[in-house]
């Protein structure tokens, strides 16, 4: 019986195709192992110049603590960089996204080369369309994943990933009913759809769609008890969206938008299509329409020309704004992008103290949320792992707080209504399950 092991560095989309690749291998006859396993795969990421130093720090790590195994580099990193991962020794085969799928299948193919796949470059034509899984992949945690969308149009002036994945393509629609059918029939409770821009959805098909469309028929045929949307763009929120996720219908009341930056001129220079006055609007609406909604945001700090006055702009719209939190990410300049040339850069001391502050106001964001859901009945999916820390049972709320409870192993994977009642400095939250 062979064994195999694989490490995921970067993104939910990663973790999916990672996921899927262990599925396929497991009903195979494989097993999943990290110690002595006869293939290593690593799933590299690339979005951050430290993304990528972490994705050849790994496959150096797993070539020393397995010497005799065959190592596959695949993902991100490597399509957009093969040159410095041929650099590692000891690496065996080098696989590019339009191929990422099929290595379960060469893996275990017969031939005398099972391997025999040549790196190609990422295709931007309509003639190469959207690959995903035969069936669903339910993966090892609570909840599943399931990638709706590949690719990406934008080409924001910062960002390497529409040279990794290559134009934007949807899943047919049919294919997402008949994966979610799958995993409702498997028994999960939560779905996290994902893509590289989701909100792109249906705009490639013949006959145009939309993700308000593939959502509305969700909502509409139910397939698993609910739905999360991981990532959405600004342009892509509309009304019918948030209310989707109002009560009674699937979608969980939880948005998480990349804003980048909160100045006009910044975002024109990211080629951001958007401007401030038209996120502050967006978020109340959705605040308006749901009021206990999670909002988080991504923001993109140190961006080259960006004064102070343009980060004072990005920190004062989200203190202005019912944010519930925060990722911060300091600019990374990647080799291929617009923003690589960019000038005059920011000082890595002034990125690290403004990001400082941001985080600092992610606390703040972080505090009010819990505060404003404090004894508000919520419902939970109760997660297979305890708390590390208490032992207690954890569940994920549709607004994404984790709230931690009492209870035996019988509630893990259930559905529960529950009341947020405590929380420290920390941020631990405490609640009771409600009758």
């Amino acid at each position: 019986m062979k064994t195999f092991f694989i490490q995921t560095l970067g993104c939910k989309v990663n973790q999916y195709e990672s996921d899927g690749i262990a599925s396929g291998l497991e009903e195979r006859g494989w097993t999943k192992g990290e110690k002595n396993a006869d293939v290593v795969i690593v799933n590299t990421c690339a979005v951050t110049s430290r993304a990528a130093m972490q994705s050849r720090q790994a496959i150096r790590k797993i070539i020393r603590e397995n010497p005799e195994a065959k190592v596959i580099v695949t993902g991100c990193h490597a399509q957009t960089d093969p040159e410095a991962i041929k650099k590692i020794d000891h690496i065996d085969h080098l696989v590019c996204h339009q191929d990422k799928l099929k290595i379960a299948d060469h893996l275990t193919s017969t031939g005398v080369d099972p391997f025999s796949l040549r790196f190609r470059k990422i295709d931007r034509t309509e003639s190469d369309p959207f690959k995903g899984f035969n069936h669903a992949v339910k993966g090892d945690m609570t909840r599943a994943y399931l990638k709706i969308q590949d690719g990406c149009n934008a080409f924001c002036t910062y960002c390497i990933v529409p040279h990794a994945r290559g134009a934007s393509v949807s899943m047919p629609e049919n294919e997402v009913l008949r994966h979610l059918r799958e995993l409702g029939a498997s028994g999960v409770n939560e779905v996290i759809v994902t893509g590289i821009h989701a909100g792109m959805y249906g705009l490639d098909f013949k006959e145009k769609s939309s993700l308000l469309e593939l959502l509305t028929r969700i909502d509409r045929d139910r397939p698993v008890y609910r739905l999360r949307l991981s990532s959405i763009e600004p342009c892509e929120i509309n009304e019918g969206i948030i209310r989707l996720a109002g009560p009674g219908h699937i979608l969980c009341d939880h948005f998480h938008i990349p804003l980048q930056s909160g100045d006009d001129g910044i975002l024109r220079k990211m080629k951001r299509p958007y401007d401030r006055f038209f996120f502050k609007d967006m978020v109340q609406m959705i605040h308006e329409i749901l009021p206990f909604a999670g909002i988080g945001v991504d923001t993109l700090i140190g961006f080259p020309t960006e004064t102070d006055r343009q980060f004072e702009n990005t920190y004062e719209l989200i203190e202005s704004l019912p944010i519930s939190y925060l990722h911060v990410f300091p600019f990374s300049a990647r080799k291929g992008t617009p923003a690589y040339h960019f000038d005059p850069k920011v000082d890595e001391k002034t990125i690290k103290d403004r990001c400082a502050g941001m985080r600092t106001l992610d606390k703040i964001k972080r505090r009010e949320f819990v505060g404003r859901n404090l004894n508000q009945k919520q419902e939970g999916l109760v997660q297979n792992k305890p708390d590390k820390k208490t032992g207690m049972l954890k569940a994920i709320t549709s607004n994404y707080l984790t709230v931690l409870l009492k209870g035996g192993p019988e509630l893990c994977g259930k559905i529960l209504d529950l009341v947020p009642e405590q929380w420290d400095k920390d941020l631990i939250i405490k609640g009771r399950i409600s009758e």
